[in-house]
């Protein structure tokens, strides 16, 4: 099969960095000064035993690649606020014998979140999803970091929004070979659910910097918990954290990488980027969706969602809010609610 990678950043960088090392036939997706460097100099992926450097093919889109092959998997590897017209613009490109990549070709959604899908499934027909558990970094056009060794990451995918096929099992199978975990599930949204819990914590990292002393680690406490407590009042059922450290254990150690710093996640990467964008309405703000249809306040999760959207419109500087203002936001957003509540109607 041909991995088409849409969306060569952290993930997909890392993702289809591993797999043309194993063998197997890459081409990636970008665009800007990101997809210059990836053309001109190919794609950089530092990992623990060095620095790789992969020239593959590089398109800003499918009109660059012209008809797309029978054996191609599509990847969807953009933020999700960039998969919609991902989406729109990869659909309707034409298979070689024909028909469409929304009919005829699979979908791997390889994204935080829950959302993308969602999305996919309303134009593709076979859509794939994927938990992503896989530490990397992409800050600099044509570079990706990934520090996980003696695995890159563990990527439980499955089809979507259930079940197992051999399609699934011939890409866990390319994946093993490139230094990926890949378990075949056929409950994959359980897995995706549980990651969510864990990326609330991506915009309180943004806005103020690592969850790293006893403070942020109570905050962060508190904004899950409003997230399970919301899951459990909508019945979605997600991995419990004895279930995810037996996956996990310690398969992806992070060591230090020559010249690329971890710094932060995925949402802080996109404020030091300057991206313009932010993926908190699809973590933060599926928890505020998920509480308004099920009447569970989420006072927390709007406060972080609002102010990571404020950040990346005003380009503002990871982690520059202080902690001690944010907890002071969040105790007055928490205490506005339970006013709220208390109060009669009118």
């Amino acid at each position: 099969m041909r991995y088409i990678i849409i969306g060569a950043g952290a993930i997909g960088g890392t993702v289809g960095g591993r797999l043309a090392e194993s063998g197997q036939e890459v081409v990636l997706v970008a665009r800007g000064a990101h997809r210059t460097a990836l053309a001109e100099g190919g794609l950089r992926l530092k990992v623990p035993e060095g620095e790789l450097t992969h020239r593959l093919p590089v398109v800003a889109g499918p009109d660059e690649l012209g008809t797309l092959r029978a054996d191609d998997v599509l990847v969807l590897a953009v933020k999700t606020q960039d998969s919609e017209a991902a989406l729109q613009t990869w659909g309707p490109a034409p298979v070689a014998g024909g028909g469409t990549a929304a009919e005829r070709l699979p979908l791997v959604c390889a994204q935080n979140g829950v959302e993308s899908p969602r999305l996919a499934l309303r134009r593709f027909r076979h859509v794939y999803a994927v938990c992503v558990w896989l530490p990397s970094t992409h800050m600099e056009p044509g570079v990706v970091s990934a520090a996980g060794t003696p695995l890159t990451g563990i990527l439980h995918l499955g089809r979507y929004p259930h079940g197992a096929d051999d399609t699934a099992r011939r890409i866990a199978a390319d994946l093993e070979k490139a230094h990926f975990e890949a378990p075949v599930v056929p409950d994959v949204a359980r897995w995706q659910y549980a990651k969510l819990l864990s990326n609330l914590g991506n915009a309180l990292e943004a806005v103020s910097g690592p969850v790293a002393d006893p403070s942020a680690e109570a905050l962060f406490d508190r904004i899950r918990a409003e997230g399970a407590a919301v899951l459990d009042a909508a019945g979605i059922a997600y991995t419990g954290a004895e279930e995810q450290r037996a996956a996990r254990g310690d398969k992806v150690t992070l060591v230090p990488l020559d010249g690329a710093p971890r710094g932060g996640g995925s949402s802080w990467q996109s404020l030091s980027r300057g991206a313009g964008s932010i993926e908190a309405d699809y973590l933060n703000g599926e928890i505020a969706l998920l509480g308004r249809l099920h009447g569970v306040p989420t006072p927390l999760n709007e406060l972080l969602q609002r102010l990571a959207n404020d950040f990346a419109r005003e380009r503002k500087a990871p982690g520059s809010l202080p902690l001690p203002e944010l907890i002071r936001l969040a105790d007055d957003a928490a205490g506005t609610v339970h006013a709220d509540r208390g109060r009669p109607y009118a």
